[in-house]
């Protein structure tokens, strides 16, 4: 079975700090068009989501960026399998802890996998020179990068990440640059690889509305990329009707909520310095997260997210220690509103002192 937060069918009624979802909810005009596609659905969808890769063409690349360097699936997961039955790697490269439907998707073409282990010592973070290095004695085909990385929210800027892109450019290699939560980042564009796609033909951008939009359960991802080889080939391995029509006139009403995502971004830049300090004030080990979500470890409480669950009201945490590298200790939190924050604080307090007792 597959472990992820946002389980809230098996712990029902409790508040949800395990998903990394905005926390400003669904845009009412976002469930409007939902609405208005399900009324539609008496209809197949539009299998090359015309109107939607025009309208993400215009917004995440105006200028510059063509429809057809734009392919849509059933969220983001999707596309990473999409990807993995495409591109049939022999070897791949993943970062550990790093997300897991990489892997997933991997072993199910049968490629051969290696691990970059971020180490604790140097607070999870990248050392893309020593990254460069096994590259070059493994020599891998496809390379899995989360920017920020997920569970411990760092993220590395252009300039780091261009020698990795520039790497696979020569070796033939992929790269395939998760950017989900890139716009939760305090200054997105200085951390986005987007400007390299058109010099680059082994590089591939993942995105999704799940998160920045807060519409999981409508599932709609994207990928960026200008090979066009690619992306006829993962065309050829997915099921064609796979984004509803709900699911597409909901991205494109998304995409017109800039009012939404600016009030998101900013909330999330505030209310993730609070809950930092007071993680600290815990006695919580934090690994300063850029992203909408925090990572933290209480080596102490293995258990913690079972007391949580325990309080009234419950909190959901995500529990960690099934991500390769990371072993029982390590959590991981969402940013949400400030009374959420204020209630997830008084659960892990209480939960840290019923698990020391």
């Amino acid at each position: 079975m597959h472990i992820h937060g946002g389980d809230i069918y098996t712990y029902q009624g409790m508040l949800d700090f395990s998903a990394n979802i905005n926390p400003l909810g669904l845009p009412e005009a976002v469930v409007q068009a939902a609405a208005k596609g399900a009324a539609l659905s008496a209809a197949y969808p539009d299998t090359q989501c015309r109107a939607l890769r025009q309208a993400l063409a215009q917004t995440e690349g105006p200028g510059w960026l063509q429809p057809d360097n734009i392919i849509c699936g059933n969220g983001a997961a999707d596309l990473i399998f999409m990807l993995a039955l495409a591109a049939k790697p022999r070897r791949a490269l993943l970062l550990a802890p790093g997300f897991h439907e990489y892997e997933q998707a991997l072993r199910a073409v049968g490629c051969q996998i290696s691990y970059y282990y971020l180490p604790e010592a140097e607070g999870f973070q990248l050392d893309v020179a020593r990254l460069l290095a096994q590259m070059q004695a493994e020599k891998p085909d496809m390379l899995f990068l989360c920017n920020p990385n997920n569970p411990t929210g760092l993220a590395l800027p252009q300039p780091e990440l261009q020698p990795l892109a520039e790497r696979c450019r020569q070796t033939g290699a992929l790269l395939v640059l998760d950017e989900c939560f890139n716009e939760f980042l305090d200054e997105p564009a200085a951390y986005t690889l987007k400007p390299l796609l058109p010099a680059n033909q082994q590089l591939f951008i993942l995105k999704a509305f799940t998160k920045l939009y807060a519409m999981p359960g409508l599932r709609l991802g994207f990928g960026l990329c200008t090979n066009a080889a690619l992306l006829a080939q993962m065309e050829a391995c997915a099921q064609p009707w796979r984004v509803s029509t709900p699911a597409q006139l909901a991205g494109l009403a998304a995409l017109q909520e800039t009012a939404y995502v600016a009030q998101a971004q900013a909330l999330v830049q505030q209310e993730r310095a609070f809950l930092l300090t007071e993680l600290n004030k815990l006695g919580l080990q934090t690994y300063n997260s850029m992203a909408n979500y925090l990572f933290f470890r209480a080596p102490q409480a293995p258990k913690l997210a079972e007391a949580c669950r325990s309080q009234q009201p419950g909190v959901l945490i995500r529990d960690c220690s099934n991500y390769v590298g990371l072993e029982p200790g390590y959590f991981r939190v969402a940013v949400r509103t400030r009374l959420e924050n204020e209630q997830l604080l008084q659960a892990l307090a209480a939960g840290l002192q019923e698990v020391s007792a």
